[in-house]
Formats: C-alpha cells, sequence, structure tokens
C-alpha cells in the first residue's frame, strides 16, 4: 500500500537532507517522497537529484518559476500515486513507525479520512521542545465522531486552545478524497480553513504519541501575508477572513446536501465561538502589553 511524503521546498539545501532520510527510514517500507522545488535559487536542485539518484523512491519535479508556497504544497498533492498521502516541511521529522501506525489506524476504522499524531514542536526562538496530549472535550464528541457538527466543533476548539495539540495540516489522508475538494484559497490562515474543510469531508483519528518532529516559527501576521503573496491587511483580517471562509465551505455543503440547515447553523454556531473567543484573547494580550509598557515608563 503506496504512501507518499510530499516535501514543498523552496531554498532548503541547508536543511532538507535529514526529513529526506527520515522519510526513506520508514519501517513501511512501500513509500514514495515528492520534491517539488519552487524553483530553488540555492543548491537545494543539486542536492535532490543527487539524493534521487541514490534512491528511487524519490520523485523530483523542480518549478520553472516560483508558484507560491499554496500552489507548491497542491503540487505535491496532485503528482503523488500513493492511496495515503502527508505533507512534511524541510527540516521535519518521522519516526520510522509514522506510517505503519497511522496505516494500522486507517485499516481498523475504514470511515477515517485522516489520521493525526503528536508532534514534537522546537522552537526556533530558543530552542525548546515542547508538545502536548490531544484529550476530547467531552468522550464520543470528538474529531472521531461520525457528526460533522460535532467535528467542527472540537477542531474550533482545539485550534484556540494550543498550536501544540494537532496540526491538521500535517496528517496523513487518504489522498483521492483531498485531491477531488475544490481548490483551496490562497490567504492567512488558509491552513485553518482546510482543516475544517477535511473535517466536514470525514472523520480523523489521533494517535497520541509522538510520531513527528517539527521547528515551530511564530512569524508576525503582516510577514505571513507578504509570505504568502496577498495584502498586507489581509494578515489582520484573518481570523474574519478564515471563519467566512469556512463558512462559505459549510454552506457548500447544504447546498450538496450534505449538511443539513440546521447543521450548518450549528457550525456557524462553533465558528462564531472561535472568533469571539480568539478575539478576547488578543483584547487580553493587549491590555497586557499596555501594562507592561504602562509600568515600565513608571
Amino acid at each position: 500500500m503506496l504512501v507518499s511524503i510530499g516535501l514543498p521546498v523552496y531554498n532548503g539545501a541547508d536543511v532538507m537532507e535529514g526529513v529526506v532520510r527520515s522519510v526513506l527510514a520508514q519501517e513501511h517500507g512501500d513509500v514514495e517522497l515528492v520534491i517539488t522545488d519552487n524553483a530553488s535559487t540555492d543548491s537545494t536542485e543539486e542536492l535532490c537529484r543527487g539524493l534521487a539518484a541514490e534512491d528511487s523512491r524519490i520523485s523530483y519535479y523542480r518549478q520553472p518559476e516560483n508558484l507560491g508556497m499554496l500552489r507548491n504544497f497542491d503540487f505535491a498533492l496532485q503528482a503523488a500515486k500513493g492511496e495515503f498521502f502527508r505533507w512534511i516541511g524541510d527540516d521535519d521529522r518521522l519516526d520510522p513507525t509514522y506510517s505503519t501506525k497511522c496505516l494500522d489506524a486507517f485499516a481498523a476504522d475504514p470511515r477515517l479520512l485522516m489520521v493525526t499524531t503528536q508532534i514534537s514542536y522546537t522552537d526556533t526562538r530558543d530552542g525548546v521542545v515542547r508538545t502536548q496530549r490531544y484529550e476530547e472535550a467531552r468522550p464520543g464528541a470528538g474529531l472521531n465522531s461520525s457528526d460533522p457538527v460535532a467535528r467542527v466543533a472540537e477542531l474550533s476548539r482545539l485550534l484556540n486552545e494550543s498550536y501544540l495539540i494537532i496540526d491538521p495540516l500535517y496528517g496523513m489522508v487518504r489522498r483521492a478524497p483531498v485531491v477531488a475538494m475544490a481548490p483551496r484559497r490562497n490567504m492567512p490562515r488558509e491552513d485553518q480553513v482546510f482543516a475544517a474543510r477535511l473535517v466536514m469531508e470525514g472523520p480523523w483519528q489521533h494517535i497520541n504519541e509522538v510520531l513527528a518532529e517539527r521547528h515551530w516559527d511564530i512569524k508576525h501576521r503582516g510577514k505571513l501575508a507578504r509570505r504568502l503573496g496577498v495584502p498586507t491587511w489581509k494578515g489582520y483580517c484573518s481570523t474574519l477572513l478564515q471563519c467566512q471562509e469556512t463558512l462559505y465551505w459549510a454552506h457548500a455543503h447544504v447546498e450538496a446536501g450534505t449538511l443539513t440547515s440546521d447543521q450548518y447553523r450549528q457550525i456557524r454556531a462553533a465558528v462564531r465561538g472561535l472568533y469571539m473567543r480568539r478575539h478576547r484573547e488578543t483584547a487580553v494580550r493587549r491590555v497586557r502589553k499596555v501594562t507592561r509598557m504602562a509600568f515600565g515608563r513608571s
């Protein structure tokens, strides 16, 4: 059963060899690594061609021009051939048992669209490694529920809890249903919109075991918008845009007949709750910042 790992990269020559080795070291031998090079200007091309020459499981694609981050991610998904798929960052790592344990979860529950795992995060600012287990808010009402409303509500809760608990963009999915989804829109917090779309499509299973490592860099909203190639103001309105986009896709499910009007209203309430909580937390942080500044001057 082929597992495809998609590695979008731009100027990653100094860091990416380790992630390539971790993918090729999977206990599950039927794996392909799809590297999509977004017109790198360093020695990424030479490194990747050399690695691909060493191992036939590596497929290397070099874009003739920079596609932008989102389109490069999507290219990896489209170019993959496996029944199952996972994206990976250019300085991340996978445990050797990662693919095996995810496939076991899929085999145990044919309903599943995605399997996520606990991840250890190395903060690029201080080098501290952090992780956090996932605990359902209410038993039976988590991401594994057969009820899409319950899944959206649980995801909305998690997106406000901590980035350490779950990262939907870096889980393993059944590739065909994800490829069939409508194109993603390039915008700040699009990964969270995409997560909401995935959780509307089907149940997830989470493995509370650290099976992957990531480096974490918290970016300023304006800087992230520039990296995505969108107007800076969208970075500062990211939560509003995220909620609007999530509800757009929820309504699309109503029109397709896969959600009822009542389910849409419940999802809208969950999304509104995410919006309100996030803005309350922002207000609290601003008050604390102003207080520190005031006492610092006194």
